[in-house]
């Protein structure tokens, strides 16, 4: 990895794990909105965002989880899962509108939750279909609420950019 990529996703890494760190009791549990999710939607911008984003996640389970080990696994298991498919989704062979690769991004979040709500059925005893529905409502909101924004923010910092063409 180049310096400016390893920089950049350093700098996403570390936004990440702060905003997940000062909203903490609310970025954990059955019923979570972790704001920092919306950094998911960098891999619309260029897929080597993908280490700054799980680093993060793995930061931010590490230190604020109260049940870390499930959180390696799982959380950090479902943010990459999840990134893998929806850059896979969104190759730049399909010339897709920014629109529908957000939708995308948002629903394959949305959809790979279920590896949360199979986490805190193991975990706490949580019925899978109550955390999938809340974990699940969660990621939908925050992703679809965080479209809007990073497009954006896009417009002011040139996400693209940021970090070396593939």
């Amino acid at each position: 990895m180049k310096t400016k990529s390893l920089v950049t996703n350093a700098i996403v890494a570390a936004l990440y794990v702060a905003i997940t760190g000062i909203l903490a009791p609310i970025s954990f549990g059955a019923l979570q909105f972790r704001v920092a999710e919306i950094f998911n939607h960098l891999i619309i911008f260029n897929r080597k965002y993908l280490w700054g984003i799980v680093g993060g996640v793995f930061i931010s389970n590490l230190f604020f989880s109260t049940m870390i080990g499930y959180d390696l696994i799982f959380g950090v298991g479902h943010s990459l899962v999840s990134l893998v498919v929806a850059s896979g989704l969104m190759r730049k062979k399909l010339n897709l509108n920014i629109w529908v690769k957000f939708s995308l991004n948002t629903l394959v979040f949305t959809v790979f939750s279920a590896l949360i709500a199979w986490e805190l059925y193991l975990a706490f005893s949580v019925p899978f279909w109550f955390g999938y529905l809340t974990v699940g409502i969660g990621e939908l909101g925050i992703m679809a609420v965080g479209a809007p924004l990073m497009v954006f923010l896009d417009k002011k910092i040139h996400f693209s950019e940021r970090i070396e063409s593939e």
